[in-house]
């Protein structure tokens, strides 16, 4: 074979090879999504199972604008740096065309720094810490799940239904705990201005000395107390003050702790009778969150947690905001996304233009145990347009929305 026409068969070859990959390339939608998934697997493994389980139902269905969605994860390794550079490594390497993701909060308030300097669409689909939106919002970032401020506000009602003076807070050492802190404490005394907040104690996230902990707080005598803990220092700490009975005959609101992910390892250890945050997945009767966990157990053999409705909502929101704007160009996609109405298992939601803020809701109940597992009773779903601060007040925190 003359060695010319053999080398010109090979170009064509590989130009076609080309025009196929790029033809296949606008075919698909890559969300790009970046998580704690070593560090955090209660949350996160079942979020992941959400997110394929929406993808898999949007693409039976044809798509988004004609085109498959593809998603690509990455491990951030709860880094901030190692965030930021897996956020790259999507938009460059991965070429990712929009991102999504997070779990702590000083994460998300580095991958939504990093999108407003990259100027790219970022949704934040957990992160709690209300700074995402207000004090450090940017017109790139938009976030999914209810904020530390709403979710406080959610459990205010219960807090000044007890009427206890001495309260005790315990919380994780970061952005996240120290939001909710502070929230507590100015709603509280705005509802009941004779309060006293009589020992706080912050504990390492991850790393808590739960016997000291426990003990610093029972020292103080209170009358009731405000806890920020999940994950494994909620176990170390509800073990420790139970065999302390450091609990008994104290009042408790408690963020998160109702959500199946916490619930499950606590076990016939819940503290029954606190007023939590959570997800009652075995009790919720709705035509839409029926639909919804019948096609998740049907996929995966296993009931939702939290995390599971997080990540299905935020790839049912990407789907309606990419529909919407008819690309997935940056400044079309923020635009798409101010007051967006997603129907989610937990009822429409609305993207608030104001403050990027999701008015994903959350539910309130008490702990009860039955069958030797801990579970939601006397529950209620709050709306997250309820629990908002005022439109003024929203204007006065959110400095950089003009970024």
């Amino acid at each position: 074979m003359n060695s010319n026409n053999y080398c010109f068969r090979l170009l064509g070859a590989a130009a076609m090879l080309a025009v196929s990959l790029s033809a296949n390339a606008r075919d698909v939608i890559r969300i790009g999504e970046l998580n704690s998934y070593k560090t955090q697997p209660a949350f996160l493994e079942p979020y992941k199972k959400g997110m394929d389980l929406a993808i898999e139902q949007i693409n039976a269905a044809g798509g988004v604008n004609g085109k498959q969605l593809e998603l690509i994860t990455r491990d951030d390794n709860s880094n901030p740096g190692d965030a930021v550079r897996a956020a790259q490594e999507l938009l460059t390497r991965d070429k990712a065309d929009v991102l999504t993701g997070t779990f702590l909060s000083h994460i998300g308030l580095a991958v939504a720094d990093f999108a407003r300097h990259k100027q790219r669409f970022f949704l934040a689909s957990e992160p709690l810490t209300d700074k995402i939106v207000w004090a450090d919002g940017n017109r790139y970032t938009y976030r999914l799940r209810n904020s530390t401020y709403m979710q406080v506000a959610m459990l205010i009602p219960a807090a000044v239904q007890m009427n206890k003076k001495r309260w005790a807070i315990v919380y994780p050492n970061y952005e996240y705990g120290q939001s909710a802190v502070a929230t507590f404490k100015k709603l509280l005394k705005e509802a009941q201005p004779d309060v006293e907040f009589v020992v706080e104690q912050a504990a390492p996230l991850g790393k808590i000395d739960a016997g000291s902990v426990v003990q610093a707080l029972a020292d103080a005598k209170p009358d009731a107390m405000f806890n920020v803990l999940f994950a494994t220092d909620l176990a170390k700490f509800v073990r420790a003050g139970t065999q302390r009975k450091f609990f008994d005959g104290l009042d408790v609101v408690s963020m998160l702790t109702g959500e199946p992910e916490y619930l499950d390892t606590l076990g016939a250890e819940t503290p029954e009778g606190w007023v939590v945050t959570g997800y009652p997945w075995y009790a919720i009767d709705t035509p839409e969150h029926n639909d919804f966990l019948k096609a998740y157990q049907a996929r995966f053999n296993d009931y939702p947690r939290l995390g599971t409705v997080v990540g299905y909502n935020t790839i049912l929101s990407l789907a309606a905001g990419i529909r919407k704007a008819g690309s997935t160009d940056t400044e079309a996609m923020i635009k798409a996304f101010s007051n967006l109405k997603v129907d989610t298992p937990f009822g429409p939601i609305v993207y608030r233009g104001i403050d990027h803020q999701s008015t994903m809701g959350a539910y309130v109940g008490k702990l009860a145990i039955k069958d030797g597992k801990g579970i939601m009773v006397d529950f209620s779903y709050v709306d997250g347009a309820s629990v908002q601060p005022t439109d003024e007040q929203v204007r006065q925190w959110r400095k950089a929305a003009s970024d």
